[in-house]
């Protein structure tokens, strides 16, 4: 991965971007604990607590958002367009992952099967194989660009990790370690 900034010149407000399953919440956890503020999973906002990823009505979600975003230091992971402007508004730099869909296919496997605990989970270990996952994984093959392109617009302070082999570096660039 060329030139890794200094972590410091992301701020204290991150927002991590990508795809399904290409390690945010993972990333969120470590650069939380680097840093010393909060992560925040957006999944956690979208969806109830201690479900099989039962969606929280939209107004609810977008109130906890606003709230988070508010906050002095954050590292938050998760795309949800619709609220995307105001975080990034908000935010002082972003980091875009991105992988190989087959990757990240496999990562949800792993992570819905064979992990007691994840980053970002919903609490009460209940997850199962869901065809929506599968087909959204696929679908959402070719979003990292869209995501990078967000990013970029907001003009914040970025880092671009295009595959596992990036992110690898970034980990051991900035003294991370993964939970």
């Amino acid at each position: 991965m060329p030139d890794v900034p200094p972590l410091t010149a992301l701020g204290c407000r991150i927002v991590v971007l990508g795809p399904t399953n290409a390690g945010k919440s993972t990333l969120a956890e470590a650069l939380s604990a680097r840093l010393g503020v909060p992560a925040v999973h957006l999944d956690r906002f979208r969806h109830l607590p201690g479900t099989d990823w039962q969606v929280r009505p939209d107004a609810e979600f977008k109130a906890l958002h606003d709230r988070a975003i508010l906050g002095d230091g954050w590292v938050m992971d998760g795309n949800y367009s619709a609220l995307m402007p105001q975080r990034l508004a908000r935010a002082s730099g972003a980091i875009v992952l991105d992988d190989h869909f087959l990757r990240r296919g496999l990562r949800y496997f792993n992570r819905t099967l064979l992990q007691k605990r994840r980053a970002g989970d919903l609490g009460g270990h209940r997850d199962s194989i869901k065809w929506t996952m599968l087909e959204w994984v696929w679908k959402t093959r070719h979003s990292g660009p869209r995501y990078l392109g967000f990013a970029q617009a907001a003009a914040l302070p970025l880092v671009f990790c295009r595959n596992r082999p990036a992110l690898d570096a970034l980990y051991r660039a900035w003294g991370l370690h993964r939970t």
